[in-house]
């Protein structure tokens, strides 16, 4: 479903990732564990399309992001892929299920549709009862659970979820590892989940260790 071949990239004459190749299955649950400074964030930000590597192929779903001229890839993003970052970043001036619909309304979902399925997924995650607060309303485990279903709303292809629960306390960050199985048990969804959880890392289908921008094997 995803398959990455020799990404490189470079700031300067640093080297921070060193042609990594990664294949990810649909419904698969991988981790990228490693030092800071390793390579993790780049390439998770690389996988994504957020960053574009100076060698190296990418495809999603079959399909090469960095061939699509801008507009096409900001809306090949927003259909297909779902971010989750340590911090929330929910906008405080909007309640909760106006946070979660942002990228349906940017992919020309009718309102009252997206607020149906938001509320949907709130009711799966179980903040259904939080949809009308703001963040500053929400504990910290309910506002990673509203970027969760924001990260879900377009039923993405895969997840991108960096450090998600490193803002969190222990029994929020178990809560929030379980949710993730739960999603690909019930969605068959895919996520791919830079952490330095041990616990969470060890948990997914795979464990990938990165060092000085390569994989270990």
């Amino acid at each position: 479903m995803l398959i990455a071949q020799g990404i490189s990239h470079k700031y300067g004459d640093l080297h921070v990732l060193n042609g990594v190749d990664l294949k990810v299955n649909q419904g698969e649950i991988v981790s990228i564990v490693g030092s800071s400074g390793a390579g993790k964030t780049t390439l998770l930000q690389i996988l994504g399309t957020l960053e574009t590597p100076q060698k190296g192929l990418l495809t999603i779903d079959s399909v090469d992001p960095f061939q699509l001229t801008p507009k096409k890839l900001a809306a090949f993003r927003n259909q297909n892929i779902g971010f989750v970052f340590q911090f929330h970043q929910l906008l405080p001036e909007f309640t909760a299920i106006e946070n979660a619909i942002l990228p349906a309304l940017i992919h020309g979902t009718p309102i009252n549709e997206a607020k149906k399925n938001a509320i949907e997924i709130f009711e799966l995650l179980g903040v259904k009862e939080r949809a009308q607060h703001k963040p500053n309303e929400l504990s910290g485990g309910e506002q990673q659970r509203i970027a969760v279903a924001r990260a879900l709303i377009n039923r993405p292809k895969v997840i991108f979820a960096d450090e998600p629960s490193g803002n969190l306390d222990s029994k929020n960050s178990e809560e929030l590892h379980r949710l993730f199985f739960d999603l690909r048990d019930r969605f068959n969804q895919t996520f791919v989940i830079v952490t330095h959880n041990e616990l969470l890392a060890n948990m997914t289908d795979r464990k990938l260790i990165m060092k000085d921008g390569s994989f270990e094997f």
